[in-house]
């Protein structure tokens, strides 16, 4: 008997291009059901991620033509990764494996029965890694390397070029629902799982349809929420940069004295200043990063639930 699939599929205000996504995705599963290659029982799940269009409307109408889609609203905007989360916890009860996918269609549903082959070979999770970021913009290309760079730098250990296009069995998925934190970075979190591993590359395409959900100051933040979430290490460069501003204070100190036991005690108002800003944009540094952990502290101690689902299809 074959294994049956689960794409998962994070929405927000997707209706530009959900339709078209829908259509693909179907035509891709039916290829592989009648090749034999899945279970018929295969499923394409749609999360609403609390969209403000008729995204929902749309996934309604998709699941009362097609039996084979279903869908999940979750009662708010809780973000791309909680609604990730939702729909893996959700679908992990009847399927064998599930492959997370944006709904944009720039991640290619042509390699799903790559990432489906891996897993028979025995690998409980499967990355999809762009083979090239030709296509993308200069500064794109930079930011989006930077930010890799910038992770491993953190002590964060992330797939090179690697996004939640993924394969997960079941196994894996059990193991991701031991981790209860609130602030969710699935892209640092799976590769803790210890599992085997597999990778399929493919080509990213050009959106679709609609705007992107991801511009820079959301990447920027996502990038912060991934550091703190994973690594202690910011706190570690303070007490770094703490130990080396003592230093040079100690060393300021010893130039004083010497200046005021040699009788030159008229000093300018220039190191004066610069020691000021130093000293205190550090000080306020500190402060910013430590509240950062802490207010994460804040947040997981509360206990709060990461979603909550209001309606299901299935």
């Amino acid at each position: 008997m074959n294994d049956i699939l689960c794409l998962v599929i994070p929405c927000y205000n997707e209706e530009a291009v959900l339709p078209e996504t829908a259509k693909r995705l179907v035509s891709k599963m039916e290829k592989m059901i009648a090749e034999d290659f899945i279970s018929e029982d295969s499923k394409i799940c749609f999360v609403n991620d609390g969209s403000k269009d008729h995204t929902w409307k749309i996934i309604e109408e998709l699941h009362r033509k097609t039996p084979m889609i279903v869908g999940i609203k979750i009662s708010r905007n809780v973000g791309h990764q909680n609604a990730l989360m939702a729909g893996l916890k959700t679908v992990k009860e009847f399927a064998d494996m599930v492959i997370s996918l944006d709904a944009d269609l720039q991640d290619d549903i042509e390699v799903l029965d790559q990432f489906v082959q891996e897993f028979k070979n025995g690998c409980e999770v499967v990355y999809g890694v762009r083979n090239s970021r030709k296509k993308d913009s200069h500064f794109k290309r930079f930011t989006a390397e930077g930010f890799y760079k910038m992770m491993s730098l953190f002590g964060c250990e992330l797939v090179f070029n690697h996004a939640d296009y993924r394969l997960m069995g079941k196994k894996s998925l059990e193991a991701l629902e031991e981790y209860k934190e609130v602030n969710v970075f699935l892209r640092g979190i799976i590769p803790m799982l210890g599992f085997k591993t597999g990778s399929v590359t493919y080509g990213r395409k050009e959106r679709f349809a609609g705007e992107s959900k991801y511009p820079l100051k959301k990447m920027v933040a996502f990038a912060l929420e991934g550091i703190t979430s994973l690594s202690i290490k910011p706190i570690k460069m303070i007490i770094s940069l703490g130990a080396l501003f003592f230093v040079i204070s100690i060393c300021i100190l010893i130039y004083i004295l010497i200046r005021h036991f040699s009788g030159q005690t008229v000093s300018g108002w220039t190191s004066l200043a610069i020691s000021i800003w130093a000293i205190g944009g550090l000080q306020l540094l500190a402060i910013g990063v430590v509240g950062e952990y802490i207010g994460k502290v804040y947040l997981e101690t509360k206990n709060r639930p990461r979603y909550i689902i209001e309606k299901t299809l299935f």
